[in-house]
């Protein structure tokens, strides 16, 4: 039986393409997964350290949330900068460097005594990491079609709720422990602190920066990639400047969308482990491993959400109903009666809002241009992220001036229920490209 040649010649480029997007996917995922989940480690090891640091050097709660959002003051200011670095100067050195950094700095963190030191180390690290987050967004669009890209992206972020569950579950390890002399909440920094280092080294000779450089691609692989996503690029035009792109209507759009998600994310990340405490009376280790049950949860979500995105071609409800449903679990902490396992369950579904996140990534990389798409990453990315630093300090100002979580929690589900509300105004992704193919 005779079969025709371009038949044959079809059958072999689905094969092309499929093996290239699986071996594209396994070789870099697993890496940027594993190094996301250090960067997490080291940005919020201070959410659990806070409970050793409130009894060895009595932080207060408004200190503690100062430490806390003191990190996005560096951390937004070199946002921009940042993302253009590692854009011209390639993500494998770049990411190399800020992994050693940073790793080095978190080391450092475990020999604060007070608070100036407190604020002057997590001012720092915020220095080192602002790069790392809106360099790997571009990094993953470099790799990855648009098929791909919320799946790409919802794999890469899953490292998020995997590292909660892991410095959740080390720290009631460590917690009440001491060696050498040192409180265990020291020693968290620096188990947290060194492999970065490590990893940082290893990214300098496992990460390519571009398809063409990849030896561990066929010519023909390589060649297919770089075709499709020239091809899928967005029409832009080539002399929009960083100034006209950072005044851009969408670009403010969705940099308000992160800013109020971030809020209500962030708020809960740093004083989770402490509501938790305070409202259960729980031992350090048990807290460990019950506070780890949202993150849990929130993985699921994560991958669930992008994996049902990529499906269905759909980006603006993927990325506001997870938000619904964070201010529908903080209306009923707040109006509901308390007990341990309820709270724990109400905030597994607050932790869901994280879900958001690799939807709302891969709708900013379809619906931006790629001549202004580094400067709009990183201002984007810096919005959202000072809201890193409101959050967490208001909350803790709220709680210190009225001694109840109520008004924080509050402030979280206002901030979510608009979050959501806000991103159902932006383009559709890849409504927008069939839309203008018709044009």
């Amino acid at each position: 039986m005779m079969t025709s040649p371009g038949l044959d010649a079809m059958t072999i480029d689905t094969k092309l393409v499929d093996h290239t997007r699986h071996q594209v996917a396994v070789r870099l995922l697993p890496f940027l997964f594993l190094l996301y989940v250090i960067n997490y480690l080291d940005r919020t090891s201070l959410a659990y350290a806070t409970l050793g640091m409130s009894r060895e050097l009595g932080f207060s709660d408004r200190i503690v949330g100062l430490g806390a959002g003191i990190f996005f003051v560096s951390y937004v200011a070199l946002q921009i900068p940042g993302a253009m670095m590692i854009e011209r100067w390639g993500a494998r050195r770049s990411i190399a460097a800020i992994m050693m950094v940073w790793g080095s700095l978190t080391v450092l963190t475990a020999l604060v005594r007070s608070p100036g030191q407190l604020y002057l180390a997590r001012f720092a690290l915020g220095a080192a990491e602002a790069a790392f987050f809106p360099g790997v967004v571009l990094y993953l669009s470099h790799w990855f079609i648009r098929e791909d890209r919320a799946k790409a992206s919802s794999n890469f972020m899953a490292a998020i709720p995997i590292s909660f569950v892991i410095g959740s579950m080390l720290a009631g390890w460590i917690l009440g422990r001491s060696w050498l002399g040192g409180q265990g909440w020291r020693w968290l920094f620096v188990f947290e602190g060194l492999p970065a280092v490590l990893l940082g080294v290893a990214a300098l000779f496992y990460l390519t920066d571009w398809p063409h450089q990849a030896a561990w691609l066929t010519p023909g692989q390589r060649d297919w990639i770089k075709r499709r996503l020239e091809e899928e690029k967005p029409p832009g035009r080539p002399t929009t400047t960083v100034g006209q792109a950072l005044r851009s209507r969408l670009v403010l759009l969705l940099a308000s969308v992160t800013f109020l998600e971030y809020l209500a994310a962030y708020s809960f990340v740093f004083w989770f482990p402490t509501i938790l405490k305070r409202w259960s009376g729980l031992s350090d280790a048990r807290l460990g491993w019950i506070g780890a049950v949202p993150y849990v949860v929130c993985f699921a979500a994560m991958l669930i959400n992008g994996w049902h995105s990529d499906r269905s071609g759909e980006r603006r409800w993927h990325a506001a109903v997870p938000q619904f449903a964070g201010a529908a679990a903080l209306l009923a902490l707040l109006t509901l009666p308390a007990s341990t396992p309820l709270v724990v369950a109400w905030f597994s579904v607050v932790g869901c809002m994280f879900a958001f996140l690799p939807v709302f990534w891969a709708l900013t990389t379809e619906v931006l241009s790629a001549t202004v798409a580094a400067a709009a990453f990183g201002m984007i990315n810096a919005v959202g992220s000072a809201a890193g630093f409101a959050g967490p300090y208001a909350f803790g100002y709220l709680r210190a001036q009225t001694g109840s979580f109520s008004y924080g929690l509050a402030m979280m589900m206002i901030s979510a229920l608009a979050g959501g509300l806000v991103v159902l105004c932006a383009p559709g992704g890849r409504s927008r490209e069939r839309g203008a193919s018709r044009g």
